[in-house]
């Protein structure tokens, strides 16, 4: 984020007439806050349903399904609690490499494709994966050109995927909240019962249960979506003992009418929130707090582009909070509404953010719809409902000009103004695929701009302005990292490779590489995409003076 001093804000407080906020909500926070993390996480797995293509609550009613093929299996209550978290949370690492995925598919030909094979044989998995990679309704020899040319990258990059979804998902479920129990099984995520999995270290029974009860469940629930309850009997059964475990897949076609049984016509939320094993995990505080932020870099690893953003209007619009004397509980809630307003994002093609040209209507209609999607996800939510109107109106404007409800001023809270403001700004200092980002000043400049138009709120702009030339002093590096290597690891968040980090540094790409290596093995991981989850996590992915690399998940 760009750095405003107090000097340049009150320079253009006065230049463009704004006042300071002068309202003082005298609600306190509650120091006794709790809610159920499972409400926080079904919620993160409605936005993994919009990130993989797959239909919404999929991921609901896989779970519904793996709790009832655990009590017919009799499990005991830990495992029981263990898959119902590992259900919800399968593809929780969805995002990791999106952009790079963006290259080499079409929109939803993953979904079409491969997904329906995913647990299927090897040449099942292969003849889908280059269905995927061709673009549909092009001539037969445009097809196998495209193939000729993606397929090698595909495979490449195939187990480093898969290691970073692993890896991905692992962190996500730390900052949740969740055991180390329900952590370590995103090692076994990609494994199979027949040992032909990712990366094969393991088979049979090596396989935890609640992993081998959620491969089971959530293919039987996107099959009966493909193709019908029968349908997905016969999958399940054809892939017994080769994907699955046949004693698990058994349970399921031997019981599929009770197993598979959905209300075609309602909402699976509060099922899925009741069947949740006896020893109900609770978040309170800070833990809220992370696990919100969590899901806001979540969204932000769609892209390159948006690594850090999320946290960094959560920061920027908090501090502003403060200087508009906002209450304590008023605060939270403002940045909690932060850590929130891209989730919906998501759901928008990689493509079209990664997009260097104008948008086409079509695109930008898709984008104006990504606060609707934030709301939908959040609305599910008792606890989460309450941020819901904040944080989708992160780009309403106060002429009725915005999206997605085009909402007049009258209809638009001092809260909601906040982040509107707090999100253009940040928004503005960031690089984006078709600009370079602006200067602080250019920024507090343009945000004037818009409060004398009346699109924005003059006294939440003034706020934002003030707030921007206030930054936290450096603290010591996370994980050991020396400055070098926190530097480094920003600059990989970036989407930089190891001879562009060179390049900037000023070093060799050998020794580039070094601190790479060293910084990955003091903060555990081996993906690019985990080293940005942990970067964006512990404030490392801040962007300075240089713009992202235009060639960056490109190469």
């Amino acid at each position: 984020m760009g750095i405003c001093c107090d000097r340049t804000a009150r320079h253009f407080l006065l230049k463009s007439g704004l006042g300071y906020c002068r309202r003082v909500p005298n609600e306190a926070a509650s120091d006794a806050e709790q809610v159920r993390a499972a409400e926080v996480i079904a919620a993160l797995c409605l936005a993994t349903d919009l990130g993989m293509g797959l239909p919404f609550e999929h991921g609901l009613h896989s779970t519904l399904f793996a709790m009832r093929l655990c009590e017919r299996l009799g499990v005991d209550s830990e495992t029981a609690s263990q898959t119902y978290y590992a259900c919800l949370l399968l593809y929780a690492g969805c995002t990791a490499d999106a952009e790079i995925a963006a290259e080499l598919f079409d929109e939803g030909a993953l979904a079409t494709h491969f997904t329906p094979v995913m647990f299927g044989s090897r040449a099942e998995m292969m003849a889908g994966m280059m269905r995927a990679l061709a673009t549909p309704g092009s001539a037969p020899a445009v097809r196998t050109l495209q193939i000729a040319r993606r397929l090698p990258r595909a495979v490449r990059g195939h187990q480093r995927h898969v290691a970073a979804l692993c890896e991905v998902a692992q962190m996500l479920t730390d900052r949740l909240g969740l055991p180390a129990s329900v952590r370590a099984l995103f090692v076994h995520l990609t494994e199979r019962w027949d040992g032909k999995g990712e990366p094969g270290r393991v088979k049979g029974d090596e396989i935890p249960l609640p992993v081998r009860i959620a491969h089971v469940a959530r293919d039987a629930a996107f099959q009966q979506v493909v193709g019908g309850k029968d349908f997905a009997v016969s999958v399940v059964h054809e892939r017994a003992g080769h994907a699955f475990d046949p004693v698990i897949a058994g349970r399921l076609t031997d019981e599929a009418a009770e197993i598979l049984a959905l209300d075609a016509d309602a909402s699976a939320w509060d099922e899925t929130l009741d069947c949740e094993p006896s020893r109900r995990l609770t978040l309170e505080g800070e833990a809220i707090d992370g696990a919100l932020a969590a899901m806001g870099d979540f969204a932000d690893l769609v892209s390159p582009y948006f690594v850090g953003h999320s946290a960094g209007v959560a920061e920027l619009t908090m501090a502003a909070a403060a200087r508009c004397r906002f209450g304590a509980a008023d605060q939270v809630m403002i940045r909690r509404a932060a850590f929130l307003h891209d989730v919906g994002r998501v759901a928008v093609p990689v493509r079209i953010w990664q997009k260097p040209a104008p948008l086409t209507p079509d695109e930008w209609e898709r984008v104006r719809l990504h606060a609707y999607h934030t709301e939908r996800v959040l609305t599910h939510s008792p606890f989460l409902a309450g941020l819901a109107s904040i944080a989708s109106s992160h780009h309403e404007r106060l002429d009725g000009s915005g999206y997605h409800r085009g909402a007049p001023a009258g209809a638009l809270s001092l809260p909601a103004r906040l982040l509107a403001a707090g999100d253009a700004y940040h928004a503005m200092t960031e690089p984006r695929p078709h600009r370079e980002p602006l200067s602080a000043g250019q920024a507090a400049e343009t945000l004037s701009e818009e409060a004398r138009a009346g699109r924005l709120d003059a006294d939440a702009v003034a706020a934002v302005i003030e707030a921007a030339g206030h930054r936290a002093p450096r603290i010591k590096r996370p994980g050991g990292l020396t400055e070098r290597e926190a530097e480094v690891v920003g600059l990989l968040a970036r989407g930089l490779q190891t001879k562009q980090v060179a390049r900037v540094l000023g070093i060799s790409a050998k020794t580039a590489d070094r601190h790479i290596q060293n910084a990955y093995a003091k903060i555990g991981v081996s993906t690019r995409a985990a080293a940005t989850l942990f970067a964006m996590e512990h404030g490392l992915a801040v962007w300075g003076e240089l713009p992202i690399a235009r060639d960056a998940g490109r190469s």
